[in-house]
């Protein structure tokens, strides 16, 4: 059973034609670091989370898989 998506980090970086090196250069954060955000292995805090929907202009909601349909 594969990990559950919980963050659409990479999709939105995707749609902005954006890559893992400038998100991590913008908060100042470890590649490796992102490259987890981005494939669910690791889970940005709230407050990083906040800070890179900033960074990319969007909604915090439009990074986060929803539970409902």
């Amino acid at each position: 059973m594969g990990k559950k998506a919980i963050n659409r980090l990479k999709v939105v970086l995707v749609e902005q034609g954006r890559t893992n090196k400038w998100l991590a250069e913008k908060l100042d954060k470890n590649t490796a670091t992102v490259s987890r955000w981005c494939t669910n292995e690791m889970q940005p805090s709230l407050e990083t989370l906040v800070e890179i929907a900033e960074t990319l202009d969007v909604n915090v909601r439009e990074l986060l898989v929803s539970t409902k349909d």
